[in-house]
């Protein structure tokens, strides 16, 4: 399928509303931000999500690595949108212990508005959008990619304080689970001038006790105007009480949906 086409079917999933573990608009460390490209604006982005423990845990606990391409294609600085296309894979050597990779393809689309956009000082940034819009669903088999979260976000910069960011959430029950396709979403983020104008730091959170639920920590930095590396660590569900009912580590015990904590690396070059 062309870019174009791609592009065209993300625009119309968010016009629509959308009402229908990765795929990425532009993001903090995890969530989304209310950040949205400009205009023919074209974004590479290279991600790992390493496990701290190396072990499989059944099948459940894999590496993820993912390459994405987003642009922004509306001519409008006060309202802006961003379609992209991602490939999402584990660590494992074949579809069969980790059924997700049978379909590794993830559409994500956002339309915002910046702050203070239309001349209107002191007005947050806004951005609705929906991402994770998987191709694969076989509920014979228990596998589903289609988790279909939509999100809407509002945020503020403040003085010395920095970027605070706060929404909700809603994806598919049936990737999810029941009771668990719902949550908030929150985050701050400051560039770190005192230190360096190249230096970046974030916190987000994510609610929900499912594959998405976590924490995560960490910064980046600018090696020029178009290419910065993020570096951080993800804590999948680290308030979340494991159960019988959820996966087996393959030894008597269960971990939590999302798995054991990850070190992420996110390599974002721009055009």
């Amino acid at each position: 399928m062309k870019l174009g086409k791609i592009m065209t079917m993300a625009a119309a999933l968010v016009a629509l509303g959308s009402s229908a573990a990765m795929a990425t608009p532009s993001t903090q460390i995890w969530i989304p931000s209310t950040d949205v490209k400009g205009f023919k604006e074209f974004h590479l982005d290279i991600d790992n999500y390493t496990r701290f423990s190396g072990k499989t845990e059944n099948g459940w606990n894999p590496n993820l690595y993912n390459i994405g391409l987003s642009a922004g294609v509306l001519p409008s600085e006060n309202i802006k949108l961003e379609v992209g296309i991602d490939f999402l894979k584990s660590g494992y050597q074949n579809d069969a212990t980790y059924g997700y990779d049978r379909a590794p393809l993830y559409f994500n689309a956002k339309l915002g508005t910046p702050e203070d956009a239309f001349g209107i000082k002191g007005l947050p940034a806004f951005a609705i959008g929906g991402y994770n819009l998987g191709t694969y669903e076989k509920l014979e088999k228990g596998l589903t990619t289609r988790q279909n979260i939509t999100y809407g976000l509002v945020a503020k910069t403040l003085p010395v304080i920095g970027r605070l960011s706060a929404g909700g959430y809603y994806g598919s029950e049936r990737a999810l689970g029941k009771g668990a396709n719902s949550g908030i979403m929150a985050s701050w983020d400051r560039s770190m001038p005192e230190i360096s104008d190249k230096l970046w730091l974030a916190v987000d959170y994510m609610s929900g006790n499912n594959v998405n639920g976590e924490v995560s920590v960490g910064g980046s930095w600018a090696f020029s105007k178009n290419v910065s590396l993020i570096v951080g660590a993800v804590f999948f569900n680290p308030f979340y009480k494991t159960s019988t009912s959820d996966p087996s580590d393959g030894n008597g015990g269960n971990i939590n949906p999302g798995g054991k904590p990850a070190l992420t690396t996110q390599l974002d070059i721009s055009f």
